[in-house]
């Protein structure tokens, strides 16, 4: 007879999620794991799968949870000037308002993993193309309701806002001048004709 779970599977996995997003995959040990999760190895095996299989759920629970609040903020304004504009101040606000911040948890996993792990790389290759469509949906909304000019290319541009939001991500680790950042993104934004 199998035994019942005496957690809470969603929650281990968050507190999973937020040791990793903190750490990093090769910094974070089984036992700082095991410390945050509050259950023992054999619950994490049976229940996860292995270290990497433990990782990769973390990954998969941050990603659908962030593109989904992604997609809510840029629907939540009237215009797609308005959502894109807001939309990168809070990225910047957010990074300078934390006193180390942990950054994306997906492009921590760009830059740790992915070079060397297929796995991770196809991960945070979908993640990225996901945004990337959401990005380019918002932009179609714009063209739509003739806001944005009706020759906009919306992939093009939605690929290109996505590279600004990794750049700007990985940027804002080493905190440079706010008035270097807010420049760029103004003029990224231009894009938006």
């Amino acid at each position: 007879m199998a035994r019942t779970r005496e957690f809470d599977e969603e929650k281990v996995l968050e507190a999973a999620m937020q040791l990793f997003w903190e750490k990093g995959y090769e910094a974070t040990s089984l036992s700082d794991l095991t410390a945050r999760m509050g259950i023992q190895r054999p619950s994490i095996y049976s229940t996860f799968g292995d270290k990497k299989e433990l990782f990769e759920a973390a990954l998969r629970r941050y990603t659908t949870s962030r593109a989904a609040d992604i997609r809510a903020r840029l629907q939540s304004h009237t215009t797609v000037k308005q959502a894109f504009a807001i939309f990168f101040e809070e990225v910047i606000a957010a990074e300078y308002t934390k006193d180390l911040s942990n950054g994306c948890f997906c492009i921590n996993t760009m830059v740790e993993l992915a070079p060397h792990d297929e796995r991770f790389e196809i991960l945070t290759r979908e993640h990225q193309l996901y945004l990337a469509v959401i990005f380019q949906e918002t932009i179609e909304r714009g063209i739509q309701s003739g806001e944005l000019e009706e020759g906009t290319d919306a992939k093009s541009i939605a690929q290109a806002l996505i590279v600004a939001l990794i750049g700007l991500t990985v940027m804002m680790k080493s905190q440079p001048q706010k008035s270097f950042v807010d420049n760029a993104i103004a003029t990224t934004l231009t894009l938006l004709k």
